[in-house]
């Protein structure tokens, strides 16, 4: 399995100049635009050369250390109102040393559990991502890894049979580092590949294969790895192959209980820890009969509980990511069960198949297949993270043994953060007392929608008593009622606290964040990045207080004219890729085909023919006198046709009439 660390997201430079250290090489009266663009590169390359020397300076003490957490130490050491840093003026030889000094002796304290908290923080901040952006990374190494294979297959130009044989075998190759399922060194898995393979590409369509353009050929690469993959999970579901494929359900099913299980006894240590620290850091600020502050330092003890808080912090990001596991799993499971039974259904000892009815089951097989792979390597990087950020906690562990600590707490109720949630359950805040205060509002679970749910500020803690005993964790209990105040949400450890918050919330919410700049830790941790992000750092000028940044408004107002580019409208426009597609298809059709014309005897009548001729004239004649003439008309009379008595032939009489008689 891989571990990544993304790093590249957050560079040494960008966090440092996101921590807000602005060094003025310039006077304010001389800040022309060209001025402050370099004193900007010029601070730029100031705090690079800063950190370069305080990572060269640890390394020859032994300690070898990022840049990101030395720039982080940086901005804490800035940000710390106990050194008086001010940067609005210029930074003389002496402050960059004086700062360097800083920052290295707190990089190499060995005995400090704030740096050790700070170095948790920078570790998770650089390794731990979203689920999607883990897969995506992941993914995009193992196509950096396929690109010299995917390479060769694709520019190949074989032509004997000894080059076209080597093809097929890299292609082979190719299935099996692409799938994951067994490795190509194994020959077994290569004949079992190879067979499964010749069933669906045989050698005889590499001709075929070779006259693709290399996008096609990549294409069906990938095409053929999820048939293949598809084809030999099936057949280990039959058992009848399988070679060197794992059992990646059944690794899972036991791999991710045992992995909740070591977070959650993480947790309960860590837990145990903090109301151990808790319980302790009450007691001297009570100034109980306890030992004396050189055997327990009351500030490495709180140091110490938000080490433990933190640690907590980051188990519970990991839990929740492990169980979003855990469920992915299950519903992979169900889902390749459903798809192996109707791929049974389908085949059914048959002994052809359509293609068409059975690849594209035999693809969904292996994309869930490598569903399982893509759970597999999650668990993985959450299980590294898990085991990283373990040794952060150890300092605070050696200083505070419990063994140590628990003769000192025996006669002393160590509370959990349920008990102490239980003991002010009732005790709400009234709301009527703050009738005068309209920017306050007061919510309650009876009427707040998703109660539980909403996001509260410093991560759930009181921020009065952060202020009031100085860094100290307590956890706040909605039940008393959640202030919000300039639409954000806070929590409170007792009535009496959120009383003391709410009289004045600018004051505390300040306060809280000079808190912050003496343990830097607590930005990340209690979430004020927001805070920080328009808060200078400390200043000499107002006495030590905070300087906000002036925030300017004006009223402005901005209209356009309509239409004012002409319209372009493309009629040929298609929004349906399967018309693109037609289209495509028969444009590319049309790169074989020849255009060719004939003429015939007839062709001519099909086209428009026109003639011109000269109209007739009228004409008339006249003949001379009419005249006319008739004859007689003919007529014979034949007797003697049925028979005479007497006379035996036929007898013609002529009856026609003499032309001189008419």
């Amino acid at each position: 399995m891989y571990s990544y660390c993304y790093g590249n997201k957050h560079s040494a430079l960008n966090l440092g100049l996101h921590c807000k250290i602005r060094i003025s090489l310039l006077k304010k009266s001389e800040t022309s635009a060209h001025q402050l663009i370099m004193s900007r590169a010029q601070a730029e390359s100031v705090i690079k050369n800063i950190i370069r020397e305080i990572v060269q300076e640890c390394a020859s003490k032994g300690h070898s250390l990022s840049e990101t957490l030395v720039a982080f130490m940086v901005k804490a050491v800035v940000l710390d109102p106990r050194n008086e840093f001010n940067v609005d003026r210029t930074l003389t030889k002496d402050d960059v040393q004086k700062l360097i000094k800083y920052c290295v002796e707190r990089l190499i304290d060995v005995r400090s559990p704030s740096l050790d908290t700070i170095k948790m923080q920078v570790y998770f901040d650089m390794n731990y991502t979203s689920r999607r952006e883990f897969l995506d990374e992941h993914r995009r190494v193992l196509d950096a890894r396929l690109t010299p294979v995917t390479r060769e297959i694709t520019d190949s130009r074989a032509r004997t049979r000894e080059e076209l044989e080597s093809l097929y075998r890299k292609i082979v190759s190719y299935v099996l580092l692409r799938s994951g399922l067994g490795s190509p060194t194994d020959i077994a898995v290569v004949r079992e590949a190879t067979a499964a393979l010749q069933s669906v590409f045989p050698q005889t369509e590499l001709g075929t294969f070779m006259s693709l353009t290399k996008r096609d050929k990549e294409r069906q690469l990938q095409e053929l790895t999820l048939i293949v993959s598809g084809i030999r999970l099936f057949n280990k579901e039959c058992g009848k192959g399988g070679e060197g494929i794992d059992d990646l359900p059944g690794i899972l099913n036991e791999a991710i209980p045992a992995t909740t299980q070591n977070v959650d006894i993480e947790i309960q240590n860590s837990q145990q820890a903090a109301f151990r620290y808790t319980t302790l850091v009450e007691s001297l600020q009570q100034h109980d009969p306890l030992p004396s502050p050189s055997e327990f330092p009351i500030q490495l003890l709180k140091d110490s509980l938000i080490n433990v808080r933190q640690h907590e912090a980051f188990l519970r990001i990991l839990l929740n990511d492990i169980i979003g596991c855990a469920q992915q799993v299950e519903m992979l499971v169900n889902q390749l069960s459903a798809r192996m039974e109707q791929l049974q259904q389908t085949v059914q000892s048959k002994t052809a198949v359509p293609t068409a009815q059975v690849y594209p089951q035999f693809i969904s097989i292996s994309h869930l297949w490598t569903c399982f792979q893509d759970e597999m390597v999650l668990l993985s990087v959450l299980s590294n993270i898990l085991a990283s950020i373990e040794p952060f906690t150890r300092t605070q562990r050696d200083m505070f043994p419990e063994e140590l600590v628990a003769p000192h707490i025996q006669n002393l109720e160590v509370k959990t953060d349920e008990q102490r949630i239980l003991e002010t359950m009732g005790n709400r805040v009234d709301p009527a007392d703050f009738k005068d205060i309209p920017a306050i509002q007061w919510l309650f679970p009876e009427t707040t929608k998703n109660y539980d749910r909403l996001l509260l500020q410093y991560r759930g803690c009181c921020g009065y008593a952060i202020v009031k005993y100085d860094r100290l964790l307590l956890p706040g209990n909605p039940d008393i009622g959640i202030m919000q105040y300039q639409e954000k949400l806070y929590v409170f450890s007792s009535k009496a606290a959120a009383y003391e918050f709410a009289r004045n919330p600018e004051e505390y919410i300040t306060l809280v964040g000079e808190a912050a700049k003496k343990s830097p830790e607590l930005i990340q941790l209690l979430e004020l990045h927001q805070q920080f992000a328009a808060i200078s750092p400390y200043s000499q000028g107002e006495g030590g207080k905070l300087i906000e940044k002036p925030v300017t408004k004006s009223d402005s107002g901005t209209q356009t004219d309509t239409h004012i580019l002409e319209e372009n409208i493309v009629k040929d426009y298609e929004w349906n890729e399967w018309e693109l597609r037609r289209k495509a298809l028969k444009l590319a059709n049309l790169r074989s085909k020849i255009t060719k014309s004939s003429q015939t005897n007839l062709s001519n009548l099909r086209r428009q023919n026109a003639t011109q001729v000269y109209l007739p004239k009228d004409q008339i004649s006249q003949t001379k006198t009419t005249g006319q003439s008739n004859v007689p008309k003919p007529q014979v009379f034949l007797a003697g046709l049925r028979g005479i008595r007497g006379i035996r032939t036929m007898v013609k009489v002529d009856l026609t009439r003499d032309v001189d008689e008419i």
